[in-house]
């Protein structure tokens, strides 16, 4: 063991990245990726044990990053998002949960073979999924709106409802088994958690409120909400433990349906510090764990019982729960299928099974195991088999990345037509009729919006589209485009035409810091492209075989051809930008702008060739 808390830190903090980065190149599930790592530096090979490493500090850190997590997810809950699912997500919610909880506890009763008390806490926590899990499944997976929604409202709502219930359930065992606690202890408890609800509420109206009404500097706008949000956990959890994770879920619900203007930028901020927590907390949580709890888990009383959750509770909790909504079958199997458990059951349960430990519940040592094992069990079986489901049930968005193009023009029309012929998913979007109207005319999906607006995220959904091209007349406009959906997008998948005056403006220090990849060659610019179009230029695709190489295809070029993108037989788009180009290879299919006369002299050399051959056959 590596006697060294900041070598220890380091290292847990490579690997959650490492994680990530590995899930992201391999497009695996990133919460796998980290329990194993987790594993291997922790109980395999010993290491780090974060609970000796850290001592009293492991659970503060764990709870507090889990807080911050549920924060940034409830972030994302605008109710304008389930408008028309409303029905399905309050009936999974409530009666839903309500029925996992019964059935899971019956489960822990009957096949683990905990005690009733035990199983009733147990069978609370165990209703939670969380969005440590389900957001980058979410990701990965790429389902449609609906389910997409159903399963983000669900883990997140849950999530704090889950502790809640183990609480529910401990106090329960308390007032009925303990002389010390009364029935006014049970009612400090609903107290807490209404005060948790009220105070919740109130630092996200106050937080709004501040924001809006300019008392905050933009430079301390996330810091401010990062020590609201701990103060929101720590207050609520010192009056009663588990509440706190109720106050930030209400804190963050309540910005998010404040609609305030700096919405976005604590959302990118938060998902950001989201993103290294999961990984940090996820590694340290697995590589707390014993070669003991690990060998506990191939108990067959363990093993039943994942089973059963994983086969009966959830998708029964779900089907009953559905009924008489607009649900269909197909995503009732979905939902009912995928309910990975995460960081929250990971960390109540230990947490529990010390205290019912010290109430003389014996059977409670297994707790620790028995949820490692759903844990794992259900975030591999989930995270490897989402994507394969959903698209078996057409749940899921086409993998080929799509193309958004911001500005109607004509070439823009030509480009989607030429991606439309080639398979890929594409989308216009201008908040103008009239610059819509040969876009229109040529059957290519559009959007008629703005596509800046808040409202767009609403109406409009980016889920199949890894590509945006800022492509209107006016280059502060493509600039801000791009710039805005660097979060979302990544810098590396959003482009922008050539600036027009490079060289007289100031506008080339601009493109380094904000904006998108320029495309194509310089001073190819918005005019430039459209006046080729109209004049009668044609987007040209060209396969790249190993008899016709790229190289073969630059010799024979006309000098005036402008090459566009490189599509890859995976599906990925490789674009042609100012100082770089894709490297072209066997199989690839290179699209260009070139003149029409090319197009022609080539079917007329195919047609002479054609008929050379059929005049040797009338000889013959």
């Amino acid at each position: 063991m590596i006697d060294s808390i900041l070598f220890n830190l380091m290292l847990i903090g490579v690997l959650g990245i490492a994680s990530q980065w590995v899930a992201w190149r391999f497009r695996l599930p990133a919460i796998v990726i980290m329990s194993i790592a987790g594993l291997l530096v922790g109980p395999i090979l010993g290491l780090i044990d974060p609970k000796d490493d850290f001592g009293e500090m492991f659970k503060p850190i764990v709870s507090l990053a889990v807080a911050i997590i549920l924060f940034e997810g409830s972030l994302n809950l605008d109710f304008r998002e389930v408008r028309g699912l409303g029905k399905p997500v309050f009936r999974i919610v409530t009666f839903g949960a309500l029925l996992a909880w019964i059935l899971g506890s019956l489960g822990a009763h009957f096949v683990a073979g905990l005690t009733w008390p035990v199983a009733f806490v147990i069978g609370g926590l165990f209703i939670v999924t969380g969005p440590t899990v389900i957001l980058p499944l979410l990701r990965q997976a790429k389902l449609k709106p609906r389910p997409a929604a159903i399963l983000k409202w669900e883990g997140i709502v849950v999530d704090p409802f889950g502790a809640l219930l183990a609480v529910f359930a401990f106090e329960i065992i308390n007032f009925f088994m303990s002389d010390d606690v009364t029935a006014v202890s049970l009612l400090l408890f609903f107290a807490a958690s209404l005060f948790a609800v009220a105070f919740g509420w109130l630092l996200g109206r106050f937080t709004g409120f501040i924001y809006e009404r300019g008392h905050v500097p933009e430079f301390l706008k996330s810091p401010v909400v990062f020590v609201l949000v701990l103060a929101s956990f720590a207050i609520s959890d010192q009056i009663m433990h588990e509440t706190g994770l109720l106050a930030v879920t209400v804190m963050g619900m309540t910005l998010a349906n404040m609609h305030i203007s700096s919405i976005d930028d604590m959302r990118h901020f938060k998902e950001n510090i989201s993103v290294l927590l999961i990984s940090t907390i996820f590694v340290m949580l697995t590589a707390a764990l014993s070669v003991d709890v690990l060998l506990k888990i191939f108990n067959w009383n363990i093993i039943a019982f994942v089973l059963l959750m994983l086969f009966v509770v959830r998708p029964l909790s779900i089907w009953l729960s559905t009924i008489g909504t607009d649900l269909s079958n197909k995503e009732k199997l979905l939902v009912g299928w995928v309910a990975p458990r995460g960081i929250v059951a990971l960390t109540v349960s230990s947490y529990f099974a010390s205290v019912l430990l010290e109430k003389g519940f014996e059977d409670a040592s297994i707790l620790t195991s028995l949820t490692f094992a759903l844990v794992f069990s259900t975030v591999v079986a989930h995270g490897f088999s989402i994507k394969w489901l959903a698209k078996k049930l057409d749940l899921a968005i086409d993998e080929r990345p799509g193309v958004v193009i911001v500005g109607g023009s004509s070439f823009s029309t030509e480009l989607a037509k030429t991606l439309q012929e080639l398979k890929v998913s594409v989308l216009i979007a201008d908040s103008s009729w009239q610059r819509l109207i040969t876009v229109r005319k040529a059957g290519v999906p559009f959007y008629k919006g703005e596509i800046l607006s808040e409202q767009t995220e609403y109406y409009l959904d980016l889920t199949p589209y890894e590509y945006m091209i800022a492509a209107t007349e006016l280059d502060s406009y493509n600039a801000l485009v791009c710039t805005t959906f660097i979060p979302e997008i990544g810098r590396n998948n959003l482009f922008q035409l050539s600036l027009r005056s490079q060289r007289d403006d100031d506008l080339e220090d601009m493109v380094h810091t904000i904006g998108g990849r320029i495309l194509f060659q310089e001073n190819v610019t918005w005019e430039e492209l459209n006046k080729r179009i109209e004049r009668g230029d044609v987007l040209r695709k060209t396969s790249i075989t190993d008899k016709y190489t790229f190289e073969t295809y630059l010799e024979e070029r006309n000098e005036n051809t402008l090459f566009i993108f490189a599509l890859k037989p995976s599906g990925r788009i490789e674009f042609f930008t100012e100082g770089a180009s894709p490297k072209v290879e066997q199989g690839d299919v290179v699209v260009s702008l070139t003149q029409r006369c090319k197009e022609y002299n080539k079917i007329k050399e195919k047609l002479a060739v054609e008929r050379e051959k059929n005049g040797d056959m009338k000889e013959g």
